[in-house]
């Protein structure tokens, strides 16, 4: 029996049947492609009129158990008892990390590391069989070059047999330029994009919040950074006198124009490109590491709902272990951490804790960029900016799923101010509200600029209308948690409901502060 689907989805199968099953789609992560291919799956079985072998490829292998979940899930309608289980395992082979499935399951689910070397072989022999199959490339953008382009090289030899061979590729943002010519080429032109804006307005995503959080250096830090850039200034103008076209072109191309150089004939341009790449690595992870990221995280969390369940992105394994550490203190117990030096028993098990609530603050770096459904987070705080697009959405997808209970969500972005890290926080998100604050290290304190002078001037009514020492401390307390929240826009209707079925007096507290700055703020 078929779920019942999103518009975008009935929309995007349409596409994908027109071009005769073939095609790329685009769509934001957390929206529900897994659901709209395995659809796909059904549908296309109940057109044919041969048997249908399913082949999914994906990167890693948290994301083949996750298919593998999501197959069983939609296969499990109509199988009942020990039989019916055991005909579900026929019918579905793991292939990677280990697991190694008869190869003539139905559905066969392959890390990409093992697929390279047989998937292409298996595809052919069941073609020649005169079996119909349909590839799902997922997170297809890793697929576009190396030793990763072997799963494809069945094509050029399947002759007659391509009326029934089918294929969808899957990713949050398809590369451009050669790599994206390439994906189109071996499995169809993209046929959808469905993006933020598009599944923020049909609430295909839960509701979420965006905070721009501007930070400062150390002033140790700020002569660092300030000697670097002006030793990059000094070797840049030097290789554009030798190489006039890097004023002319894009950034990213820039970039790798430099690179190119350091293995240039000429001595002095490799020598100056090369230590001019040094110095920006420098530089970068000087931005990257600058002390006040893990202080303002560890503030922030403070500040937030004991009932969130927080994920903290960070860009380097020893910033998260940090950071990990000092949150330990404050939460014994409650917080865990997940990278690659963790080993993969320890990341599965603290995966498992996290999803069970035993744990709710969970610090990770780019492992759990892709490949990982926690549709529980209900907070993401981003140590340190990255200038891919890819990663911004893959990071917000995280805790943009929608989940029982789950009522919007909130995505932190911390950013040196008045410096190179990438401003170009996200693309377009639709209704999401964004939110500008700073935070001082020296005084410990947020600055909201929208919310700060309604909470001041209720201070101040307060403490003039005779407020013991204790309600002005109490009233406090809840004004700075509330600076990093979005509460206070909450209409005045939900604000009194909230205040109403608080169960303790500091959660009253905060409602009614929060009723009090909201009917102040109309005000300015």
């Amino acid at each position: 029996m078929e779920k019942t689907l999103y518009q975008w989805q009935e929309e995007c199968l349409g596409k994908w049947f027109a071009s005769h099953g073939r095609g790329i789609v685009e769509a934001v992560t957390g929206s529900g492609k897994t659901l709209m291919a395995l659809t796909a799956v059904s549908r296309l079985e109940a057109r044919l009129s041969r048997p249908l072998k399913v082949k999914i490829v994906v990167p890693t292998a948290s994301l083949m158990y996750q298919w593998d979940r999501a197959v069983r899930e939609c296969l499990i309608d109509g199988q009942k008892g020990n039989t019916g289980r055991m005909a579900l395992e026929e019918k579905i082979g793991l292939r990677g990390a280990g697991r190694k499935g008869p190869l003539d399951c139905k559905y066969m689910i392959y890390v990409i590391n093992s697929a390279r070397y047989e998937l292409a072989r298996q595809i052919l022999a069941e073609l020649r069989r005169g079996e119909g199959v349909l590839l799902i490339a997922d997170e297809c953008h890793h697929y576009d070059s190396g030793q990763n382009r072997l799963i494809f090289e069945f094509l050029p030899h399947i002759g007659s047999c391509g009326d029934y061979f089918f294929s969808m590729g899957l990713s949050a943002t398809v590369p451009l330029g050669e790599g994206g010519r390439y994906l189109e080429s071996v499995l169809g032109r993209r046929i959808y994009s469905y993006g933020m804006a598009e599944a923020s307005a049909c609430r295909t995503v839960c509701p979420f919040d965006l905070y721009h959080i501007g930070l400062s250096f150390g002033w140790e830090e700020r002569e660092a950074y300030e000697e670097l850039t002006d030793r990059m200034q000094i070797l840049y103008t030097r290789l554009v006198q030798m190489h006039p076209l890097l004023e002319r072109i894009p950034q990213g191309e820039r970039f790798e124009m430099l690179r190119s150089l350091c293995s240039s004939k000429n001595h002095k341009a490799a020598e100056a490109a090369a230590l001019y790449m040094k110095l920006s690595y420098k530089r970068k992870s000087l931005i990257c590491l600058a002390s006040a990221r893990t202080v303002c995280a560890v503030a922030l969390v403070e500040r937030l709902a004991s009932s969130e369940r927080i994920l903290i992105f960070g860009e380097r394994i020893s910033q998260a272990a940090e950071l990990c550490r000092l949150l330990q203190e404050q939460y014994p117990g409650k917080v865990g951490q997940f990278h690659s030096k963790m080993g993969a028993q320890a990341n599965k098990n603290v995966l498992e804790r996290f999803r069970t609530g035993d744990i709710r603050i969970l610090v990770t770096c780019k492992a759990l960029d892709e490949g990982v459904d926690l549709p529980e987070v209900s907070v993401g705080i981003i140590l340190s900016g990255t200038s891919t697009q890819r990663q911004r959405v893959q990071r917000l997808g995280r805790i943009i799923r929608t989940w029982e209970g789950k009522g919007s969500a909130s995505l932190y972005y911390l950013h040196v101010t008045e410096t190179s890290e990438d401003e170009c926080f996200l693309p377009d998100t639709g209704k999401s509200r964004v939110f500008e604050l700073e935070y001082s290290p020296d005084t410990c304190r947020f600055v909201n600029y929208l919310y700060d002078p309604a909470a001041r001037k209720l201070l101040d009514q307060m403490a003039r209308s005779g407020k013991s020492r204790e309600v002005l401390m109490e009233a406090e307390r809840c004004l700075i948690q509330g600076q990093v929240r979005a509460d206070w826009l909450l209409g005045p209707l939900e604000l009194q409901k909230r205040m109403d079925a608080a169960r303790y007096a500091r959660e009253r507290n905060y409602w009614f502060c929060m009723k009090r700055v909201s009917e102040l703020a109309v005000e300015y």
